[in-house]
């Protein structure tokens, strides 16, 4: 089966203000049924880095089965992070980012790579606030999803 997963963090530039990430999982049936899973969270005192993490790994770890998956982003920190090979360096062979400065979230890149494990994961940027239907679908979601810090989640149906 074949998902698509839009993710967007929405930490509003301020790291000590309201945050939250919004994912959207969209899939096929084999009727040809269009499903939609929603998932959103908010939280206080964090950074966007750590929302768009937050929101693909909510995205994976949704899927209760291996399946193919295609995620879509406006973070290129997290895209970049795969397609340049960037987590290989980061946890594999200790790469730093600059002079001796640690590389950040690496607790939630080790929770990623076992979210993605199961699945073939193709990660795609889309650039954000460009009128891109899916990348505004999820602005809106994780907007939503800042302004409280309580779980949100349409059940829908399993993936």
């Amino acid at each position: 089966m074949k998902v698509m997963i839009y993710t967007d963090g929405a930490a509003r530039g301020n790291p000590e203000g309201p945050g939250g990430f919004g994912t959207v999982l969209e899939y096929t049936d084999t009727k040809g049924v269009l499903h939609t899973k929603e998932i959103s969270k908010g939280y206080k005192r964090t950074t966007n880095n750590r929302m768009e993490l937050m929101a693909a790994i909510a995205g994976l770890e949704a899927l209760n089965r291996p399946c193919e998956v295609e995620l879509y982003s406006d973070s290129k920190y997290l895209v970049d992070a795969f397609n340049q090979r960037w987590i290989d360096g980061w946890l594999k062979k200790n790469w730093k980012r600059g002079k001796n400065e640690p590389v950040k979230n690496i607790d939630l890149w080790k929770r990623l790579l076992k979210a993605k494990e199961p699945h073939n994961v193709s990660f795609f940027w889309v650039k954000g606030h460009d009128g891109h239907p899916q990348n505004e679908r999820c602005d809106t979601l994780a907007t939503t999803a800042a302004d409280g810090d309580d779980l949100s989640v349409d059940e829908g149906l399993e993936i």
